[in-house]
């Protein structure tokens, strides 16, 4: 009977050795860090179009779109601010929604 796993241990967690495992690691961990990020500046837009749309306040949403991509520019820059900055603009656009 044939198995259908390979069930031998490879010495580099898995990658053949045609691969580099740590530069895949190291693509695929950024990859997750810049989907972060842009996902929480979306979520900024999303709320400032929110923000004009239900309480006619355009100007504090063309302010969070503008907070958001400085925010989401200083967390791809610097590593270990990440997705906090453009995470405090959503906070401070759903605090604007809530209390406008």
């Amino acid at each position: 009977m044939a198995t259908m796993v390979h069930d031998e241990r490879h010495p580099n967690d898995g990658y053949s050795p045609d691969m580099d495992g740590k530069t895949h690691e190291t693509t695929y961990n950024g990859f997750i860090v810049f989907t972060t990020i842009s996902a929480l500046v979306v979520i900024a837009w999303v709320l400032a179009l929110a923000l004009g749309g239900i309480k006619d306040a355009w100007l504090t949403g063309i302010v969070g779109v503008v907070a958001s991509m400085i925010a989401g520019g200083i967390g791809a820059l610097f590593p270990n601010v990440g997705w906090r900055a453009p995470a405090v603009v959503v906070a401070f656009m759903l605090l604007a929604l809530l209390l406008a």
